[in-house]
């Protein structure tokens, strides 16, 4: 084994080349932050190829994450087992020739595939009584104190203790793809802020994103609105707001999204995947955290990330709960706009400095 260590985890055998599989969450921001993962098992074994298991939504991120290999793109219904896919992608597996598989949802059915494919190690947290589908069983998830924590141990060796720092999270975007895609939807290049609106969950939705945008505009910054087809009402109150000044870049190819959030100066977003992804792109991004608690969930990418989180004094916070049940959403409700902007332009001017 060789002594060289980076981040506090040591490199390993760098003869070993046999691939290794990651079955990861497929939320965007936890897919995201699975980059990590990747990361730790490249710095053990330098020459191991690294696969994704990826939805059809998440796979654009894969072409952006330095280190792996390929993204094994399936579409597993989430209300049932589905069998018949399963045998599918566990014959895809087994034709890959898989020496180890990461399984990090703690669920029965991430399971299935890996261990019909016959991949020799499986290794995951014991979860839904998986004896037989993880044979290389790992404990003491309870006393891992983040996510992060509790899915990159998984690519540590066992009783390792976790390093000092993670590494974290990285999306490679190459500058003439953001150029190409400033050029191709008409936005010149003056430098932008790019507005997250969305989120899973009500509650984690900062409410100011109008008055926000409109502060912006009046201060000769433009704006864009980013997300899904879900976003089309909240981007449409923004754009109203601004008088039409501001852009709707909302729609259903989550590449888009990934190439406004590179092209923007700054990137201000609530506790969503867009977040993770404009901070693993390295754009300077503003996170608004009010019932979640950003010790667990704020971007890894501290250089890159500021968190922001009302000022008054809450028992309440952080509550994780997907709606408000007391204190009338004040977690949310009482960070300023005019904040918000002050800092975003801060970040803004200091991007453009020599």
């Amino acid at each position: 084994m060789n002594s060289n260590s980076h981040n506090g985890i040591k490199m390993e055998d760098s003869a070993d080349t046999r691939p290794i599989l990651i079955v990861p969450y497929m939320w965007i921001g936890d897919f995201v932050r699975g980059h990590t993962v990747v990361r730790v098992l490249k710095e053990r074994w330098p020459n191991r190829p690294v696969d994704l298991l990826v939805t059809p939504l998440c796979a654009p991120l894969v072409d952006y994450m330095p280190g792996v290999r390929a993204g094994i793109v399936f579409d597993l219904p989430r209300s049932r087992l589905a069998l018949t896919k399963q045998r599918g992608l566990a014959h895809e597996l087994h034709a890959r020739n898989y020496g180890t598989a990461l399984v990090l949802p703690r669920t029965w059915k991430a399971a299935i595939a890996p261990a019909l494919a016959g991949i020799p190690e499986r290794v995951g947290f014991f979860g839904e009584a998986r004896v037989g589908l993880i044979n290389r069983m790992r404990w003491g998830e309870k006393t891992l104190p983040r996510f992060i924590d509790k899915n990159a141990a998984l690519a540590l060796p066992d009783g390792a203790p976790l390093p000092p720092e993670w590494p974290v999270p990285q999306l490679a975007v190459p500058p003439e793809q953001t150029a190409r895609w400033r050029q191709e939807n008409g936005l010149g290049t003056a430098p932008a802020v790019a507005l997250g609106p969305g989120s899973v969950g009500a509650s984690k939705r900062w409410t100011y994103y109008p008055q926000a945008a409109r502060l912006l505009i009046e201060r000769g910054i433009d704006v864009w609105v980013v997300g899904g087809p879900g976003e089309k009402t909240l981007a449409q109150e923004i754009i109203t707001a601004t008088g039409g000044k501001a852009r709707d870049l909302t729609g259903t190819d989550l590449r888009n999204g990934i190439l406004a959030m590179a092209a923007a100066g700054v990137a201000i977003s609530n506790d969503s995947g867009l977040m993770h992804i404009a901070a693993a792109i390295g754009t300077p991004t503003m996170g608004i955290f009010g019932p979640t608690s950003p010790y667990l969930w704020a971007p890894l990418n501290g250089l890159a990330a500021t968190v922001l989180q009302t000022k008054t004094e809450l028992s309440c916070q952080p509550c994780q709960r997907t709606t408000c049940t007391m204190n009338d959403h004040r977690c949310m409700r009482d960070i300023d706009p005019s904040y918000v902007v002050d800092v975003a332009h801060r970040l803004l001017v200091a991007g453009r400095a020599p």
